[in-house]
């Protein structure tokens, strides 16, 4: 039961204990009678001045139905007096004693399920509360407020979209690397008639977009065994022990579907060098890290389970993290170079009514130092440009805007630039020009703008 469901129910629940205590209160209802002292009530009843009387037990109240005010009354024909318990009984009786025709007497005894009911209620209040507050604070976590220390990795399903070799582009040496994990999960007899052993880890390092996180993707569609994937940040938790307990939970549900691979993202989170933060020995972060540290390379048995991880700051990370028998094999993951954003660009073409004449050879010449997901951006940017002009082919027109778009950020139109700012802004990126032409070792210039782009007034670009 997840914990949406957990907190639907209890309001379910909770709403219909007040819907109950609500109509017990409101049938209840003591609003337009007058408060009168018990004695004045019992001259009431011995003057024969009462229609209609009725008496709450568990209130210990008195209602009286007058035929006529008067002084005593201030003028109110419906009067409320409230009695001691020990005299409800001798009070019942006078009232019962009366001989006056009209006259009714009525009892609200007190209701066995309301009393429960106003135990129960405040109990169930505060569990809904408690409940709540920890669910949130846990993030609703698999096993729900008792299952803190459950590991939040989510098992990949076979029917989910598979990603494969074929979708990555522009990281040849990283593929290689990663296919000979793959290939040992599905033929494990050859390496081990060599007595080869397979990495235990494999982290994946380099700058963001550069497509860490869509290798082990791919990895995990090519394998075909089971891929558990989980954040770093999904580790440390406020409470001390819980990020252990999550590591060792992970490696328990790994052993039981042995051969598996596990991936985190983002490992710096809960790798950082032990000694940085502020809690010592005590940090929850450098617990949980010895016991992933344990885990790896421990006494355990760990057969067939393959730790795959990326960051973006392999500096900070504890060396005993990086060491061979934890991460065997470290695969740098950087921006493409030409070949490689020739062949992103195709994969993101693929499926888009691109003009035949568009040039991708010289956009991938243009795009120097840009990633897989910059690259894919761009060619996302070309196809909304085209949508806006209602085109039906994506030309090089709006390719070349969305390569400026990523760049430098959308056009400022509404800018009104004096002409004084134009001719600053044209001699600053006519120098440019004219540096990168003077210098041999410079590649050429085949873009300058003066046009206001996001924070910059113009810029130049190089092949």
């Amino acid at each position: 039961m997840n914990r949406k469901t957990v907190i639907r129910n209890l309001a379910i629940v909770f709403g219909i204990l007040l819907v109950i205590y609500a109509f017990s209160y409101f049938g209840n209802d003591t609003r337009g009678f007058h408060n009168v002292d018990t004695s004045v009530a019992i001259a009431q009843i011995d003057a024969d001045n009462v229609e209609k009387a009725q008496f709450d037990d568990r209130e210990q109240q008195l209602r009286l139905w007058l035929k006529d005010g008067n002084d005593a009354t201030e003028g109110n024909k419906e009067i409320l007096a409230k009695y001691p318990a020990a005299a409800s009984e001798q009070l019942f009786d006078k009232v019962a004693g009366t001989e006056v025709d009209s006259y009714n007497t009525s009892v609200t005894q007190d209701s066995w399920f309301a009393s429960i009911l106003l135990f129960v209620l405040p109990m169930v209040i505060v569990l809904a509360i408690f409940f709540f507050i920890m669910s949130r604070m846990q993030g609703g976590g698999r096993g729900g407020v008792m299952g803190f220390g459950k590991s939040k990795a989510k098992q990949l399903s076979k029917d989910m979209p598979k990603t494969t070799f074929a979708d990555v582009a522009g990281a040849d040496e990283a593929v290689e690397e990663l296919y000979e994990i793959k290939d040992f999960l599905q033929n494990p007899s050859r390496y081990q008639a060599l007595g080869a052993k397979i990495p235990k880890g494999v982290l994946l390092y380099g700058p963001p977009g550069t497509g860490k996180t869509l290798l082990a993707r791919a990895v995990a569609g090519e394998a075909g065994v089971p891929f558990f994937t989980i954040s770093g940040s999904d580790f440390v938790e406020m409470f001390v022990g819980v990020g252990a307990s999550r590591v060792r939970d992970l490696f328990e549900q790994a052993k039981q579907n042995s051969p598996c691979i596990i991936f985190v993202d983002e490992i710096d989170a809960v790798g950082r060098q032990r000694g940085a933060g502020l809690g010592g020995g005590h940090d929850e972060r450098e617990q949980t890290l010895n016991q992933l540290l344990v885990e790896m390379d421990g006494f355990g048995d760990r057969q067939g389970i393959i730790l795959i991880a990326a960051t973006n700051r392999p500096d900070i990370l504890d060396p005993a993290l990086l060491r061979p028998g934890r991460f065997d094999r470290q695969i740098p993951v950087g921006a493409p170079d030409l070949a490689g954003r020739r062949a992103i660009l195709k994969v993101h073409s693929q499926g888009k009514p691109i003009d035949p004449e568009v040039d991708l050879e010289g956009l991938a010449k243009r795009t120097v130092g840009m990633s897989g997901a910059d690259l894919a951006n761009v060619i996302n940017e070309a196809a909304l440009l085209t949508a806006r002009e209602n085109g039906n082919l994506i030309t090089e027109a709006p390719l070349e805007e969305s390569v400026d778009r990523v760049v430098g950020g959308p056009r400022r139109k509404s800018r009104i630039i004096s002409e004084h700012e134009k001719k600053i802004t044209a001699y600053h990126e006519g120098g440019h020009t004219l540096a990168a032409w003077a210098m041999p070792d410079i590649e050429p210039v085949y873009k300058v703008t003066i046009l206001a782009r996001g924070r910059t007034g113009g810029h130049a670009m190089t092949v």
